[in-house]
């Protein structure tokens, strides 16, 4: 078993430049290479990969997507000796991941990394490594440099566990924006808040941004930005063929995509304009006057669901002809909310709950921007009886 001496580190962004110094730091001839052209403080940095792969021992990936990867592969591949480990920290989906294993063979070593650059500057990073056993002998001392290496079956494997990782983070900062918006709403003092969630299952979370959240730095620094989440978040929902809501949400988060997740966590709660359909929709419930309707949706909508077992397709004038400008006779029982809205651009999805006598409805609407205002586009309701 050879340990790599020269190691060539191929994309130097936030995560490839903090791994390139952490190894440089710590005794490795560290070579660097980025297709953006920028260096990673005192890592020398050639023009060329095939220049930075020729003498090494270990190539090391950390590049964006699994794109990146297959490009600089192809590009580098004729420069590879042929007992060169190419070891990809870098967050691609599994078919990739598998399809890059079998093109490479026994030196491939697939080990994407949980956790951000402070933690890959520190060797505090948690490695899910997948490989023959005889290359991640050969890159175990690089690998526990830069953190904690956990063994997995197969490169798919790793990096299916990676983008489930991350689906958790993207949860976790969801959750962490829906607990402070509730705060804001309540007026509580933000440093109780913080305090406070850092004792329950946010608290690694809180602790790592809590400068930021409490308002102390003008920007939480880009460690791991919205745009590479929402990137894995969609690799995992094409993966699993399963729908995400976290993605959608984060790719709909009014901030730049290069802004640190702890952006996401402070959103503010959505324009007023976006909700006064939805209010305008409650209140022709209240009132039983139409007219609050044909304010709320657009003159082309449709309403859809299941009324008394067939399904029903209403336009707005068939709609508005159920109700008869005054209120229901329980009216003062009756109750709903706006459970959730979620902004894509110039088109927005709302959920709401609906408490009349004995029925209770799931509303689900969506909503198109036009004009100068918000109108509801489309309904479908679930009726509970």
């Amino acid at each position: 078993m050879t340990t790599p001496h020269t190691i060539a580190v191929l994309g130097l962004g936030r995560m490839g430049a903090a791994i390139a110094t952490r190894l440089a730091d710590r005794g490795w001839d560290v070579v660097g290479w980025t297709r953006s052209g920028h260096s990673a403080g005192a890592v020398e940095t050639v023009g060329d990969p095939n220049d930075a792969v020729a003498k090494a021992d270990l190539a090391l990936l950390a590049l964006y997507d699994g794109r990146a990867c297959r490009q600089v592969v192809d590009r580098v591949r004729d420069s590879l000796r042929t007992d060169t480990v190419v070891l990809n920290v870098s967050t691609i989906a599994p078919a990739e991941a598998a399809s890059l294993a079998r093109q490479l063979g026994p030196s491939y070593v697939h080990a994407p990394v949980l956790g951000s650059v402070p933690a890959a500057a520190s060797g505090a990073l948690r490695i899910l490594a997948a490989a023959d056993p005889d290359a991640l002998d050969r890159v175990r001392p690089v690998l526990e440099t830069l953190g904690t290496v956990r063994r997995v079956d197969d490169a798919a494997t790793a990096a299916a566990l990676k983008l489930i990782a991350n689906d958790s983070l993207a949860g976790a900062v969801l959750a962490l924006r829906d607990s402070l918006r509730q705060a804001d709403a309540l007026g509580l003092p933000r440093a109780q808040v913080l305090d406070v969630l850092e004792l329950g299952q946010l608290g690694g979370l809180v602790a790592r941004k809590r400068a930021f959240l409490a308002g102390q730095s003008a920007a939480a620094p880009a460690e791991f930005t919205i745009g590479a989440l929402a990137k894995d978040l969609t690799l995992l929902a094409a993966a699993s063929n399963s729908p995400l809501g976290g993605a959608a949400v984060l790719t709909g988060t009014p901030a730049d995509p290069e802004d640190d997740i702890a952006v996401a966590a402070t959103v503010p709660a959505v324009d007023d304009a976006v909700l006064e359909p939805l209010r305008a929709y409650i209140r022709g419930h209240a009132t039983g006057d139409p007219a609050h309707f044909r304010d709320a949706f657009l003159p082309t909508a449709h309403i859809e669901g299941i009324r008394d077992g067939a399904f029903v397709s209403w336009g707005l004038d068939e709609y508005c002809a159920l109700f008869h400008g005054r209120p229901a006779p329980d009216e003062s029982t009756r109750s709903r909310r706006i459970d959730a809205v979620d902004v894509h651009g110039t088109v927005a999805t709302a959920t709401m709950m609906l408490w009349h006598g004995a029925d209770t409805f799931t509303d689900v609407f969506l909503l198109v921007h036009v004009d100068d205002g918000w109108r509801i586009a489309n309904k479908a309701y679930h009726r509970d009886q």
